[in-house]
């Protein structure tokens, strides 16, 4: 079966326990054409580019999908359909990456205990 990467933004004014139900019946979706869920990633609520249907955030999450084509459509067509998901987009790729995508690892990265001293303030000198 073909392999898929799929994300989909969801309303930034639904909870993230809605998302998790959201992301759960998308997958049984799947799951029930014949497919199934190799990978599925929360991404968080994260801002948007542009407004879209009058949100300035959503929630993104990610799935790595190995389904045939029939399952993706009907997918695709539940997507449509319900209100709460903004945008989706799905792109055939060879294989799957097993590793955690670069969003989750530059925000792991990013977080403020891992952060070094900031060292010297240099030469400042007094500024009273």
């Amino acid at each position: 079966m073909p392999l898929y990467e799929h994300i989909f933004i969801a309303r930034q004014d639904i909870s993230p326990a809605q998302v998790e139900g959201l992301t759960e019946t998308l997958q049984k979706i799947v799951t029930d054409n014949g497919g199934q869920i190799a990978k599925s990633e929360y991404w968080g609520l994260r801002n948007l580019q542009y407004k879209i249907s009058k949100n300035r955030k959503g929630h993104y999450s990610l799935f790595n999908i190995d389904a045939p084509a029939a399952a993706l459509h009907e997918l695709e067509r539940q997507e449509k359909i319900n209100e709460d998901i903004l945008r989706f987009l799905t792109i055939r790729v060879d294989e799957h990456d097993e590793n955690p995508s670069p969003v989750l690892s530059r925000r792991d990265k990013s977080d403020r205990g891992d952060r070094g001293d900031r060292g010297g303030r240099g030469d400042r000198g007094d500024r009273r």
